[in-house]
Order: structure tokens, then sequence, then C-alpha cells
């Protein structure tokens, strides 16, 4: 048997390539395919299946053009309803690729859909894959499907029957491998690391600890942060499937032709580093850098009917901020500034700035600043800067009237990387002295 994890950083997304004697399974694929194609040349391998453990909110997947790709039969739950062409499974359907079968269990829970997969290699059990099921140190989140009927009270329970009943049924050397890690809205305190066993998440996994369902229930729905605003659209995307990312390439602009498309209502999204878009950026842009989580973020921050302008340090990393919005499901971009900052500088257009301050500057000038804190609510409850507020970057948008104007104001988070996306938001919003903080609450602390 082949097994192989790929596992994308910036949406802490796993998908899975397996594969036996010359035909293989694609579980949970990104939207990008094209590694899951070199794969299966490099292992001369033919995709058969590709399989979806859910509907997946957090990131389009690439399934839709992967089968057209392939020609391979595409695999929902039967329950979720999918609306393109696909295998519709139920609890205990097999698939067989090779020597290898796949067996499907029904773990609803995190969705009304979802479905673990057994992998049997030499009539044993080794691995199974649990989607968005069970992480690891975390299980996924019961209020994700909404608009599908269902309370998460009620997602909940069928979750903790399904994580029962189904998978600490299984034995302990099973390995388990899910479809996301650390830093995912899918769970709330999922580990680093990408793999475990049944055993050890028996032990170790603090929802899985014995109590009773209405116990787990409660534990499960309590202090949930809402979910970002495009999951619902993800989800109805992956219904119906995707369309091809050849066809998403954007066009070079003119710094005149940015500036039409600003004045008709079109968002610029800077995706430089932070001390980069301080030094200058285009008035009104949003800062959101490749370097973070940076499609998550802007399918938090970003609207799907934003009309986007991309500016970037070259052609290069303006193909790579398209894509990767593709991959949460924002596909309207207008184009790129053709030249960057230097191209509409030239032009004679103006720039802003944003004043970049360490943490020393920030202790030494506490008491003329007024500080915002932009991480979430636990990372601020765990350790802060004295008498700063706090307004998540999530929802700062909508809770703008939460922040102090009466001071100039310095804006913080980890490590820089939010609060110059937040300070860029405030910016565009009519805030004036404002300052990000480099370095963030961990130089502070340190």
């Amino acid at each position: 048997m082949h097994f192989r994890q790929f596992y994308l950083g910036c949406l802490a997304h796993a998908s899975y390539f397996i594969g036996s004697d010359g035909e293989a399974a694609v579980v949970d694929p990104q939207r990008d395919v094209q590694q899951y194609l070199d794969e299966a040349e490099q292992q001369r391998m033919r995709i058969r299946y590709i399989i979806e453990t859910h509907l997946h909110a957090d990131f389009v997947s690439g399934h839709r053009e992967l089968a057209e790709k392939t020609g391979a039969r595409i695999v929902f739950g039967a329950a979720a309803s999918a609306e393109l062409p696909h295998l519709a499974v139920r609890d205990g359907d097999e698939l067989r690729v090779g020597g290898v079968v796949l067996r499907a269990l029904e773990t609803p829970g995190h969705t009304p859909e979802s479905i673990s997969w057994l992998v049997i290699h030499d009539g044993a059990i080794e691995k199974v894959l649990t989607g968005d099921t069970l992480f690891i140190g975390d299980v996924g989140r019961p209020d994700l499907a909404g608009g599908r009927g269902y309370t998460p009270q009620q997602m909940a329970a069928m979750l903790y029957d399904s994580l029962h009943e189904k998978l600490l049924a299984l034995d302990d050397a099973v390995e388990v491998w899910p479809a996301h890690g650390a830093g995912s809205a899918c769970g709330k305190n999922i580990s680093k690391d990408r793999s475990s066993t049944i055993g050890m998440q028996r032990r170790l996994n603090y929802a899985l600890r014995p109590m009773s369902r209405e116990a787990f229930v409660e534990m499960m729905t309590s202090d949930l942060a809402a979910p970002p605003r495009y999951f619902p659209m993800d989800a109805e995307i992956n219904r119906r499937g995707a369309r091809a990312l050849d066809d998403l390439a954007a066009r070079a602009l003119t710094a005149a032709e940015v500036r039409e498309h600003v004045e008709r209502g079109a968002v610029v999204l800077d995706v430089r580093e932070g001390a980069a878009y301080g030094a200058g950026h285009l008035p009104g842009s949003v800062n959101i850098g490749l370097g973070g989580q940076y499609a998550s973020w802007a399918g938090t921050l970003l609207a799907s009917s934003d009309a986007l302008i991309i500016v970037a340090e070259g052609r290069e990393g303006a193909n790579e901020a398209v894509m990767r919005l593709a991959r949460v499901g924002l596909e309207n971009v207008a184009g790129f500034l053709d030249g960057g900052v230097a191209a509409w500088s030239d032009a004679g257009y103006p720039l802003d700035t944003l004043p970049q301050i360490g943490v020393d500057e920030l202790r030494a000038r506490r008491g003329e600043l007024n500080v915002l804190d932009v991480r979430r609510r636990g990372e601020y409850d765990a350790g802060h800067v004295p008498d700063a507020i706090n307004v998540p970057l999530d929802v700062l948008p909508e809770q703008l009237d939460a922040v102090d104007r009466s001071k100039p104001l310095a804006i913080i988070c980890q490590s820089g990387y939010r609060s110059s996306a937040a300070a860029s938001i405030l910016q565009r919003h009519g805030f004036r002295e404002l300052y990000n903080v480099t370095g963030g609450f961990s130089a502070f602390a340190r």
C-alpha cells in the first residue's frame, strides 16, 4: 500500500493519496489538484476515486476538476445531497483500490453527512481517515451545519454517538488521520500533531474523556466563536463542484485602470508583509500578507461580492494570491497592479503609510497611546498589555465603535501579522494616528 498525506499549512488542511496495485483514491483534495496528478504519475497509478469525507466549509475542494482530468468517480456520503455526478455511500459500503479496501463509517456530528473511512490492508484495519469528526486532540465543531435544519445541540449529540459507537470501538492501534491540524477553525483545540492512534486519543483527547452525552453536548456548544463568513458559501460550492483554477487567471492592470476600478467600488488587497505595507500603500487598501494564514483571513475579512485588486511583490506573488483566494471561494479578482506600488507612485497617485513601532517604544509611550489587542479572546485572557482593549480581528469590521479614538492607537496581536491587517481596516474606515506593533505580544512578553 502507498499512503501519503499532503498538508497545506495556510489552511491547516490535510488530504490523502492511497494506492495499491496501480489504482488509487484521493481523499479531501485541495482545490489545486496538480500534486495528486503528479503523485499518480510517479507511482504509476490510476486515480479511481475522489472521496470527500463531508461538504467542507473552510476550503473549496478540487474534486470536480480532478474528476474531469482523471475520469475518477467522486464519492460523498448519501446525506450530502451533492449536486454533481457522484457515488453516494452509506455505512458499511466498500471501495477497492488494488489490494486496499476502503470502508465507509457514517459519523455525523460535525456535519450531517460526515463519513470516516477505514483503510483495510491484508484484512486488517490499519488506519481511519476521520475528516472533521475526530481531530488530534479535539473533535469537530457541531455548529457549522447552520442552514440545514439542525441545532448545534442536535449535532453535538450525533457527534457523541459517532465518537463512542463508531470510532472509539476501533482497536487502540488503528492510526488516526484527520482532515485538519492546528489553526483550523473547524475545531477549538486541535493539536499540532498530524496523526495519532485511537489509543492515544482515547487517553489524551479532552473531548473523549468519560462523560455523559448531556455533558458532552454542553461542553461542545459553549463559548463557540462565530464561524468565518465564507464557510456557508464554500460548503455550497463544494456541493455543486468548483470550476477549474485555469479559469481564474487575473490580468495585469495599469495604475490608471486600478484607480478606475477603485472608484467603482473595488477593494485593493495588498498581500505584502506588514513592514512593506507600512512603508507605502494605496489609500484604503487592506493588508493580508501571503506569509500568514492568508486565505482564511481573506475569507473572513472580505466579502465574496467584493471586486478585488491585488497588490503584490511581482507577478508571481499576484498569481499566488489569486490561487490562494480561490481555495476559499473568493473568485471575484478584477486583476493585479502591474508594477506594484512603484507603478502607482510613478503615475503620480498618493500613498498612505502605517508607522511601525517596536515593543520598547510601546512601553515608553503607553501613557500617550491607547492599545488595541486583536487576538482571540483566549489569547488575550492568557496575557496582554496592561489596559489594552480586546476586539478580535475577525469581528473588528463590525465592532469599530468599540475602539477608542481619544488617543493615537497602537494595534497589537501575537506577532504583528493580524495587527497589520487590523490597522489597514481601521485606516480604511477613517482612523488616523495608528501604529502597528512589530513583534506583537510575543516580543512584549519577552
